[in-house]
């Protein structure tokens, strides 16, 4: 039974660092700025919002507790489910317009060389969180996780991202591709991890 659940994590864990070496691999052989890094990781941000999405609508038992919107309860029923899944959507989405308005400005992508890899490293991404989000449902059918908790828990993984754009740290050096890509890959690996938990002790509960 041990070997049954570890194969999947680390399955995935491994994903995600292939990823991660492919990207920092591509961007210092074809000598790319940090603004452009963040384009595969902007594509793996929508994706883990998609793959969050589905995992919500997906829940057939799951809770509510401490968890409400406009000073309500979060009903425990299809409609809670499908109003949160909308909001996320829509306030994950919209986050993500923001980040790409400034990946517009920043990192135009005036080479379709460039254009191809960001695409190729972006989408290795879809692979590592396909598994994670196929062992996540499969533990949220055996218990009750949090609504709340899963629809928050997206908005970690793009952390990286954030602090990156805050900080200004859009130059071309190496030393700053490496510090933004360490810290990425480290919070990759951590809230994947952390991602799958909440499903897990619930599980095993």
């Amino acid at each position: 039974m041990l070997n049954t659940v570890k194969k999947p994590e680390a399955s995935a864990t491994t994903g995600l660092l292939i990823s991660n070496g492919l990207t920092l691999v591509t961007a210092l052989i074809l000598k790319w700025p940090l603004a452009f890094v963040l384009w595969p990781y902007w594509i793996q941000s929508i994706i883990i919002g998609w793959y969050a999405r589905k995992r919500m609508l997906a829940l057939k038992n799951f809770s509510t507790e401490g968890f409400t919107s406009n000073d309500q309860p979060v009903p425990e029923n299809e409609k809670g489910k499908r109003s949160t899944a909308s909001f996320f959507v829509l306030h994950y989405g919209f986050f993500h317009f923001g980040y790409l308005v400034f990946l517009l400005g920043m990192a135009k992508l005036d080479s379709l060389q460039d254009g191809f890899w960001i695409i190729v490293c972006g989408l290795s991404y879809t692979f590592a969180q396909r598994k994670t989000c196929r062992q996540q449902m499969a533990s949220d059918a055996l218990g009750k996780p949090n609504l709340g908790t899963l629809m928050f828990l997206p908005y970690l993984r793009i952390l990286p991202m954030h602090l990156t754009i805050i900080f200004g740290m859009i130059g071309g050096s190496t030393f700053s591709i490496l510090f933004f890509m360490s810290l990425k890959t480290a919070a990759d690996v951590l809230l994947d991890k952390l991602d799958r938990r909440p499903a897990g002790k619930m599980a095993n509960s």
